[in-house]
């Protein structure tokens, strides 16, 4: 039962409660504790004690404890996937396909766990060093502070939480909140499964307050996905700590010429919408081939009317849930209306109500317009026209993120081209930018971010090389 914040496996209750409300129905799902400097001191010391047991941990040790974890997370997959419902608004069937990745998450931790390994280096290649020989290895960083969004609540916590453990770092999450009920959740398994103390530790709290110790020499990482803005400030105030930064995105999706039709129009769609378009990859500007662009905008727009259905995220078909909350849908409705006065035009959707707004695709943007240049983190699509590859190409280019990108093509030369073009952290063929597997390398370049996520790469980046030059 979550009585408060998860502090060294025990529940520590404080006297200032942050409601936790429900986006859609705004009533109060739940009440959390907000961590204070007492209790964020608790749980550094506990993370700096425990750093020194995980540091100790074998790798089998280190496999079975996050197996452990995994098994309990999906025990409770139901009530997991319910809870993220309830307190973020995402539709049902992509709640539970969350959880389905959180636990694949945990599990695919738990055998990176054991797979960290070195190398051997030939250290003769002079005559003076004849017989030596040099012995990578990895080691922990020490206590991690993860700090985590909340449009993923889980899957994301998941995506700190696997790699820290996997690595032998304790980790203190900071979650989002608006969402703060589903990490509590998955610190209480840690505690019943019986892991070590101090391993997971999970702090609701304000951002200031969490700001305080971004910089505190005993946390050795910091792992923040969120806004750009907050992520490259945050950068700033860690000191000499190693940082990881998941930010925003302004993701195109090409349509090349001789793309499918109906598969682009399908991915592309549910790439824009699912989520109410609050995700980092959702695809934000649509650049389709001239030759083809009438042909597809009709697809499109057939595809949406048909199949991407917007409400109560309790109800299966639900496609576009609401928003977060109040604040985020007033500045997505700011950015439409903007560009509406500045002559773009709408083709489908409208502003909606509350926090619920329909799919919204937008004609004639510039790329002057704020909906071309920023993340506009909601269910909004630039639909726009292009004369060849080369300037599809530059058009996505066009943006100081650079997440992933989409490409719709049959070309092998234009998928090469894409490949050594398109300046983001991967480029997703036949496919939306929102396509993810857990396992892949998952970053940005440019303002979206700063190393790399997806279990061995985010162990890469939570552990230290260490050289052993040998000298038999």
């Amino acid at each position: 039962m979550i009585k408060g914040c998860f502090i060294n496996n025990k529940w520590v209750e404080t006297g200032q409660k942050l409601p936790v409300l429900s986006p859609w129905s705004g009533e109060k799902v739940g009440e959390v504790s907000l961590a204070g400097g007492q209790e964020w001191e608790e749980a550094i010391v506990a993370a700096v004690k425990a750093a020194s047991v995980f540091k100790s941990l074998s790798s089998l040790e280190r496999q079975q404890l996050l197996a452990k974890l995994a098994a309990g997370v999906k025990e409770r997959q139901e009530e997991l996937a319910q809870m993220i419902v309830a307190e973020g608004g995402k539709p049902i069937t992509y709640a539970r396909g969350e959880m389905g990745r959180g636990v694949v998450t945990l599990t695919l931790a738990a055998e990176e766990a054991a797979r960290i390994g070195g190398e051997v280096l030939p250290l003769d290649l002079t005559t003076a060093t004849k017989g030596r020989w040099g012995l990578t290895r990895r080691f922990p960083l020490g206590p991690v502070l993860g700090i985590a969004p909340f449009n993923f609540p889980f899957n994301l916590v998941a995506h700190k939480v696997g790699p820290a453990l996997a690595a032998g770092n304790p980790i203190i999450v900071k979650p989002a909140s608006a969402t703060p009920l589903t990490a509590l959740l998955l610190g209480e398994i840690y505690g019943q499964a019986g892991l070590p103390a101090g391993g997971l530790q999970v702090l609701p709290s304000s951002s200031q307050m969490a700001e305080k110790y971004v910089g505190d020499d005993r946390l050795q990482a910091l792992s923040f996905t969120g806004s750009a803005a907050v992520g490259w400030r945050l950068k700033g105030l860690a000191g000499r700590k190693k940082v990881i930064l998941e930010l925003g995105g302004n993701a195109a999706c090409i349509v090349d010429k001789d793309a499918n039709l109906d598969l682009a129009a399908r991915r592309a769609a549910t790439g824009a919408f699912y989520q109410a378009g609050q995700v980092c990859i959702a695809v934000k500007r649509l650049l389709v081939h001239q030759d083809i662009y009438e042909s597809f905008k009709e697809t499109f727009l057939q595809v949406l009317k048909e199949k991407v259905v917007a409400g109560d995220p309790r109800r299966q078909e639900t496609v576009v849930g609401p928003l977060i909350d109040q604040e985020a849908a007033a500045k997505v409705r700011e950015r439409v209306q903007e560009a509406l006065d500045q002559g773009a035009r709408l083709v489908a959707g409208n502003l909606g109500e509350g926090t619920l707004m329909p799919p919204l695709v937008l004609e004639e943007v510039t790329r002057e317009m704020a909906v071309w240049r920023e993340e506009v983190f909601g269910p909004v699509v630039v639909l726009a026209p292009c004369a060849d590859f080369p300037q599809a190409l530059e058009m996505a280019n066009d943006t100081v993120y650079g997440l992933q990108a989409g490409v719709f093509t049959n070309n092998l030369a234009h998928v090469w081209q894409a490949f050594e073009t398109l300046e983001v952290g991967g480029v997703i063929l036949n496919d939306s930018p929102a396509f993810r597997l857990d396992h892949m390398p998952y970053g940005g370049v440019k303002a979206s971010g700063l190393g790399r996520e997806g279990l061995r790469y985010a162990i890469e980046e939570l552990t230290e090389m260490r050289l052993l030059a040998l000298n038999v």
